[in-house]
């Protein structure tokens, strides 16, 4: 899909920068050459439709010119992220058990030996593996049009394991070409209309992953920061006039936390789209109002191929500041009981979604996909949520991240939703502690908002005529930054560690 379309691209946009990192600029016409040597370079290694080749590279260039490579000689691409520990890399390899493993000179350490390991090296564009010159043979190249090849495997993309062990979600080209008709809607069946882009996140997420082709056909410009600053950002949105800004909501909080915001002209951006993690109500209220820009809440997954739920742009503040909105066209959406059976409006259950891009399942994990797809093709999220009776989608937490303190049920969003509004609090998350008596308790770890921290009392006064006695939280950390994963979400395991904390000045805790 990708290599078809990168064809199509360069034949229309040749000259046209698809890519810019730094000083580093690939047009559509070189990504096109250079996909089409390392193509041959890598069937000159003996590889052939169906094998699996791991990409442990940075976002850039030369991932690209290697994801199109491989779909360009029919093997299966998995992405592993480089912003990982050198141990969670080589678990991700070991998972997809490539024929090859393409890694840059700085993310080699601690990949198995026993796979076969090549270096590209940064502004190479694979020439190490390439056959210069050499052209792929007419019929490697699929038409973007044509669906006869949809049932072959295409992408791996690794789950963030934030909960568990990762594992491989497997999406063929099908699923692939589903995530273009989503996203596109109308404008899939023509070709431009795309402008600079701002790469918020690694190529290994499936944001990128899976999306890289309709981007491609759009001919639009990927800005690609070598390592992701709020500062940078912002210079690079105002300077490039994007009118669409497409960020994770810790990203945008970071923003809107810059000096930059006050100095910068950003009239150019339109509209805010927030996937990947959760878009706090005072999140999405400042950025509205400060951005004078629409926002859209995207809820989405690895599984679900990066497609969901949206709120409007343009939402009023229920749906926009309390839910995670509707069913995008083309997609399903339901909140089962333990039995996958729909519960009635305002019931809380599983949120399960069902389109033609969930994934195809996990690789060579039978088990762990029957555990996440229904037989009918419903995609468990694990989420719990309830529907209103308008049909929008308000998130209540996931199965995993529910505690019990003293009997009673407590859902970690519902608490970080209200601490939300305080004037102090930048961000917050709740997570629990083992107590005694109770069993557990809630946690608020906090960036406060400028240099004003809010103590423990303020928090629970505040929250205390909108949450029962047993949600507010009975412990207090302040920090700078809430933990993040590779993919920029919140990284629970390491906030259940800063809960933990005893005699820290910063961590305190209320009365009985």
């Amino acid at each position: 899909m990708l290599g078809a379309n990168l064809r199509g691209a360069a034949q229309r946009f040749g000259g046209r920068a698809a890519m810019v990192h730094g000083d580093d600029v690939l047009t559509y016409g070189d990504w096109d050459r250079h996909a089409d040597e390392l193509a041959a370079g890598l069937r000159s290694r003996g590889l052939g439709p169906g094998d699996r080749v791991a990409a442990v590279l940075p976002s850039g260039p030369e991932w690209a010119v290697l994801a199109a490579a491989a779909d360009r000689a029919g093997l299966v691409l998995a992405t592993a992220s480089p912003a990982l520990a050198p141990p969670e890399r080589a678990a991700l390899v070991e998972l997809a058990r490539p024929a090859l493993v393409l890694a840059g000179p700085d993310l080699v350490e601690g990949l198995p030996l026993r796979r076969a390991v090549e270096v590209l090296a940064a502004g190479g564009r694979g020439r190490e593996l390439a056959r210069a010159g050499a052209t792929a043979p007419a019929d490697a190249v699929e038409d973007p049009e044509d669906t006869s090849a949809d049932a072959r495997p295409s992408v791996i993309c690794f789950t963030s394991g934030t909960t568990g062990r990762p594992k491989a979600a497997l999406f063929r080209v099908r699923q692939v070409r589903a995530v273009q008709s989503l996203d596109l809607g109308a404008a899939a069946a023509g070709w431009g209309g795309g402008g600079p882009m701002l790469a918020s996140t690694q190529f290994a997420h499936v944001g990128m992953a899976l999306k890289l082709p309709w981007y491609v056909r759009t001919g639009a410009t990927l800005h690609v920061l070598a390592r992701w600053r709020a500062d940078d950002a912002l210079e690079l949105v105002a300077r490039e006039r994007m009118a669409t800004l497409g960020v994770v909501a810790p990203q945008l909080a970071l923003m809107l936390r810059s000096p930059l915001m006050n100095t910068l002209d950003l009239s150019c951006v339109r509209l805010i789209i927030a996937g990947g993690a959760a878009s706090p109500p005072a999140l999405v209220e400042e950025a509205r109002r400060r951005f004078g820009a629409g926002y859209s809440i995207r809820y989405s997954s690895t599984e679900s191929g990066g497609v969901g739920l949206a709120t409007a742009p343009d939402a009023p503040d229920e749906e926009a500041l309390h839910t995670v909105g509707r069913p995008r066209p083309g997609v399903e959406a339901r909140v089962a009981d333990e039995h996958d059976e729909p519960v009635p409006t305002g019931g809380t259950g599983e949120l399960q979604l069902r389109s033609p891009a969930v994934m195809d399942g996990y690789w060579d994990d039978p088990d762990a996909t029957a555990a996440a797809l229904t037989p009918d093709g419903w995609l468990r999220t694990g989420d719990l949520a309830r529907a209103d009776d308008a049909g929008r989608l308000v998130l209540c937490g996931r199965r995993t991240e529910m505690y019990i303190r003293g009997g009673y049920n407590v859902f970690p969003s519902e608490v970080e939703a209200v601490l939300g509004t305080h004037p102090d609090v930048a961000s917050v998350a709740v997570v629990p502690r083992a107590d005694p008596v109770l069993g557990q308790v809630g946690v608020a770890v906090v960036v406060p908002r400028g240099d004003r921290a809010p103590d423990l009392a303020a928090l629970r006064d505040h929250a205390a005529d909108r949450l029962a006695r047993h949600k507010l939280p009975e412990g207090l950390v302040i920090t700078d930054a809430l933990p993040l994963t590779s993919v920029a979400k919140v990284d629970r395991a390491a906030l259940a560690r800063m809960a933990e904390q005893d005699g820290d000045p910063s961590h305190t805790e209320a009365p009985r």
